[in-house]
C-alpha cells in the first residue's frame, strides 16, 4: 500500500497526458513542459510527460502517493474553462466525455493501481475545456493556451499546501536538442507546414471523396436496419466551430 513513512516526504508525481499532434488535446503535455521549465522541485517529486502511454503509466502511478494530472477534459463548459477535480471524482470525469483514447487508458491506469493496492493518497486533476482537437499538427488554441499559467499556479499552490517545496527557477533548464523541435511550442508553431503542404484533416483524396460515408454506416442485421454513429461525441470539435 502507498503509505508515507514518518521519516520521509511523500512520493509525488506531476503528470501531463495528451497528444501534441491534435491541437488542444496537447494541453496536458504543454502544461507539464511549462511546469518543468519554470519550477524546481525536490527529489521526491517526479515531473513526467505521459503523452498517450495509457496503461504503461501504471507503475508510475503506483509509486506516487500524491498525484497531480494536467489534461484536456470535455466538461461540457465554454472552451478554455479551467476546472479542478480532486480525489475519487477524478476517474469519473476522465470517463464522462472522452476527447481521446488516452483518457480511457488513464482510467484503466487508476483502476489497475487501485486493484494492485497502490492508489495515490491524494489526487488532483487540472483540466481545461478544449476548443479544437481535430487539427492534425495544430497547436493549442489561444483560449486554451492562456490557461497554462493559471493551471501551473493551481498546481504549485496545491503542492505547497501539501508541504512540497516548489520554487521558481532562476533560469529554465537547457532543452534537449533532439526534442526541442516539438518541445518548444513557439518553434513547433512557427515551423508547422502550411495547409497547402499538409492537409489538416488527413488525406483529402479519401476524406472528401463521395465514395466514403464518414458520419454513418448503415447495416442490416436479420432484416432490421441499424445505423451506427461514428465519433459523434467529437462533433463539437470538428473544423468550423463548436456545434456547427
Amino acid at each position: 500500500m502507498n503509505t508515507t513513512a514518518s521519516n520521509r516526504p511523500p512520493r509525488v508525481l506531476v503528470l501531463g497526458i495528451g497528444n501534441l499532434l491534435w491541437a488542444d488535446e496537447g494541453f496536458g503535455v504543454r502544461a507539464v513542459e511549462a511546469f518543468q521549465q519554470r519550477y524546481h522541485t525536490p527529489e521526491n517529486v517526479r515531473v513526467l510527460d505521459g503523452g498517450t502511454q495509457g496503461v504503461y503509466l501504471v507503475q508510475e502511478v503506483r509509486e506516487a502517493e500524491l498525484l497531480v494530472v494536467f489534461d484536456a477534459i470535455d466538461y461540457g463548459l465554454p472552451p478554455g474553462t479551467l476546472k479542478l477535480i480532486e480525489g475519487e471524482a477524478v476517474p469519473k470525469y476522465l470517463g464522462v466525455k472522452k476527447v481521446s483514447l488516452h483518457q480511457t487508458g488513464f482510467q484503466e491506469v487508476l483502476a489497475l493501481a487501485e486493484m494492485l493496492g497502490d492508489y495515490p493518497r491524494q489526487l488532483l486533476l487540472i483540466g481545461v475545456q478544449p476548443e479544437e482537437i481535430e487539427d492534425f499538427g495544430g497547436s493549442l488554441r489561444p483560449v486554451v493556451k492562456a490557461q497554462i499559467e493559471p493551471a501551473l499556479r493551481q498546481a504549485v499552490a496545491y503542492l505547497r499546501r501539501q508541504g512540497v517545496a516548489v520554487r521558481r527557477r532562476a533560469q529554465p533548464p537547457v532543452a534537449d536538442a533532439y526534442s526541442a523541435a516539438i518541445g518548444d511550442m513557439a518553434r513547433y508553431e512557427s515551423e508547422r507546414p502550411g495547409p497547402e503542404q499538409a492537409c489538416r484533416l488527413g488525406d483529402e483524396r479519401v476524406l472528401r471523396s463521395g465514395a466514403y460515408q464518414v458520419a454513418y454506416r448503415p447495416a442490416d442485421l436479420d432484416g432490421v436496419p441499424l445505423r451506427v454513429g461514428l465519433d459523434q461525441h467529437l462533433d463539437p470539435y470538428r473544423q468550423g466551430g463548436r456545434g456547427e
